[in-house]
């Protein structure tokens, strides 16, 4: 009974050894699929820069631009400055001034991020900029000050500045920022995708660890119920041919 016991145990501690080996493999596969997906968009964000207006222009889908630096030109409109709290970071804001182009279309503009509420004016003047261009962020609902929004949300913006608008916004690169007076922005850059490959892998050892494991509980019962038989038999109360398999040739 013991030896039975034991032999069940050592199989279930086996299984669950491996299993989590195999997890954990499979997890490292899953970080190297999103690493590759994290490089693919810092690769697409360091291409060459294209002009805005080949990937967006106002009330069209953008389906190519997201991610890519772009270039444009237009004179900032200060007086619809807005300030986004940056999470985690008390104090500190992301600095939205929109961009109008010379057909009168704004583009959202995070210059750079400040401490406080009084970030230095954009520059004057026509002039040409460049940065990544982004997808809208996600609704936040929180109760701001005037003249802060929670996020770089287009639904909310476009009611709010009125004019004509691109799908999108851009975030200005370090040299860009620091020559506004402001520190750079990390960009929300969109989700690359890694190879499938490592994908594929890492749900291979996620399967492979609940067979090893699965098995291992099977081996443990099967082993159990065929020391039970052998038990019933001494007792006389079951035929030598129902015993089954010897549990401790099994070992």
């Amino acid at each position: 009974m013991i030896r039975t016991r034991v032999q069940q145990l050592l199989l279930v501690i086996i299984g669950t050894t491996l299993a989590g080996i195999m997890i954990m493999l499979g997890l490292w596969q899953m970080q190297v699929f999103e690493n590759q997906g994290q490089d693919s968009a810092i690769a697409r964000m360091n291409e060459p820069a294209v002009p805005l207006s080949s990937v967006a222009s106002p009330g069209a889908e953008i389906t190519d631009g997201y991610g890519r630096t772009v270039t444009f030109e237009g004179t900032y409109q200060p007086q619809e400055q807005l300030l986004i709290p940056v999470a985690q970071e008390p104090g500190t804001y992301r600095v939205l001034t929109p961009l109008k182009t010379a057909d009168g279309a704004l583009i959202p503009v995070v210059r750079g991020e400040t401490t406080g509420t009084q970030p230095p004016a954009p520059p004057a003047g026509s002039l040409t900029q460049s940065g990544v261009l982004l997808a809208s962020d996600g609704s936040v609902d929180a109760n701001l000050p005037d003249g802060q929004i929670g996020s770089v949300y287009l639904p909310v913006l476009v009611q709010r500045w009125q004019d004509p608008m691109i799908a999108g916004y851009v975030t200005l690169p370090q040299q860009q920022a620091t020559a506004q007076g402001l520190q750079p922005a990390t960009p929300h850059l969109p989700s690359g995708r890694g190879s499938g490959q490592n994908f594929g892998y890492a749900l291979q050892w996620w399967v492979f660890a609940a067979a090893a494991l699965g098995f291992s509980i099977y081996l443990a019962g099967h082993i159990g119920r065929a020391a039970d038989r052998r038990r019933l038999a001494e007792l006389g109360l079951i035929t030598q041919d129902e015993i089954g398999p010897d549990p401790d040739r099994m070992s």
